[in-house]
């Protein structure tokens, strides 16, 4: 079946995709190549989206790339705390150096008849479609977000208004490390009915 065919799959690999997916503890090179990313990033783009308002956006980090983040990352720190000592800001710094890939999942607010709300909850699932189609590929992820998610220096720098949501910060390469086993869920405390 090609990926433009919309006829329902029914599939236990999926299903086993997704019960196996877990954000990984390391992550090294290499990162998706070009192909793997553009596959990715289309799977983002096909998240649940009322309205067909399109409110992702996706930007990329990628060699000096991630040291133009890691700019950003210093100055919002600076602006937040301006007493933040050398040692902190150096490891705020390196945390993009914990990928080859990191891709910045922005919901950019369409203005209408669409809730703010519902346009940020079409871009986490365009980020969990991200994640997914990143598994699926053999590729390990990590989904952080942090005070620089919230941060208006950050939104302006990456080329946003405070008013747009950044919805996370997507680490990508090839799994390093992975947890050793994944918490399950206690279903009779998340599930009941009504």
């Amino acid at each position: 079946m090609s990926v433009s065919d919309s006829t329902p799959v029914r599939s236990l690999e999926l299903v086993d995709a997704i019960l196996s997916r877990a954000s990984a503890i390391t992550l090294k090179a290499p990162g998706p190549s070009e192909e793997d990313l553009h596959l990715i990033l289309k799977a983002g783009t096909r998240a649940p989206d009322h309205g067909k308002v399109q409110p992702w956006r996706f930007i990329i980090f990628e060699g000096d790339g991630r040291d133009r983040l890691g700019d950003i990352m210093v100055e919002s720190q600076k602006l937040r705390d301006p007493n933040t000592t050398e040692v902190d800001l150096k490891r705020e710094r390196d945390k993009v150096f914990r990928a080859p890939t990191i891709v910045a999942i922005v919901c950019k607010i369409q203005p209408g008849k669409i809730h703010p709300a519902e346009q940020v909850a079409a871009v986490a699932a365009a980020t969990q479609n991200v994640i997914l189609a990143a598994h699926a590929l053999g590729y390990g992820t990590m989904w952080k977000t942090g005070a620089p998610a919230f941060d208006d220096h950050v939104k302006r720098s990456l080329g946003f208004e405070p008013s747009d949501e950044i919805v996370g910060f997507v680490y990508l390469g090839t799994p390093d490390a992975m947890p050793k086993a994944y918490r399950e869920t206690k279903f009779d405390e998340v599930i009941s009915r009504g």
